[in-house]
């Protein structure tokens, strides 16, 4: 009789053991898809961290500054793409010099090394798409990217995805020819 008690209490024990990992395991699990949840939740609510930080609050809200200033060839050009370190010295020559992000920005451009900056926004490299027209048609920033000026870090406002093109051409009687944007 106590043989078969010590057999069944080895059993348990066995049972409890695996119970015990299993457990541990999908807590581990958890946590790992919790955290990586999260981050993934709270970069799309406050954006990519960059390398250096830089604020469109600050400058295009709080200090007013055009974004056609910093992304001067989105009137000219098909791309308004990330300004060329020379944009920012403009006024970081003399401006802010001490705070060590700057610092960090003027030791990049005077030791002539690129800043690899987190793209945010882009579109498939098989689509066609021009900041000129929409420029010259009169549509403001805002409608594409949100309001700018109020983020810190810049957030996607909207995918640009075929659909929200689409609908944006219906909205304001523009084309719908495919080969518009499909070249």
């Amino acid at each position: 009789m106590t043989e078969w008690l010590t057999q069944k209490t080895e059993s348990g024990k066995r049972r409890f053991k695996w119970l015990e990992t299993l457990l541990a395991l999908g807590a581990a699990a958890s946590l790992l898809f919790g955290w990586w949840g999260y981050s993934r939740y709270y970069e799309r609510q406050i954006g990519p961290e960059q390398p250096i930080p830089f604020s469109h609050r600050v400058h295009a809200g709080d200090k007013g500054i055009s974004c056609l200033l910093c992304h001067y060839t989105a009137p000219v050009s098909d791309r308004a793409g990330i300004p060329p370190l020379e944009t920012c010295l403009l006024c970081h020559r003399r401006e802010a010099i001490h705070y060590r992000p700057i610092q960090d920005l003027r030791d990049h451009y005077f030791s002539n090394r690129p800043v690899f900056w987190v793209r945010v926004n882009w579109v498939p490299e098989f689509v066609y798409f021009t900041h000129r027209v929409h420029l010259h048609r009169g549509f403001d920033c805002v409608e594409c990217h949100g309001n700018v000026k109020a983020m810190d870090r810049v957030v996607i406002f909207k995918k640009f995805e075929m659909n929200f093109c689409i609908d944006c051409h219906r909205k304001h009687s523009a084309t719908h020819d495919c080969f518009v944007c499909h070249r």
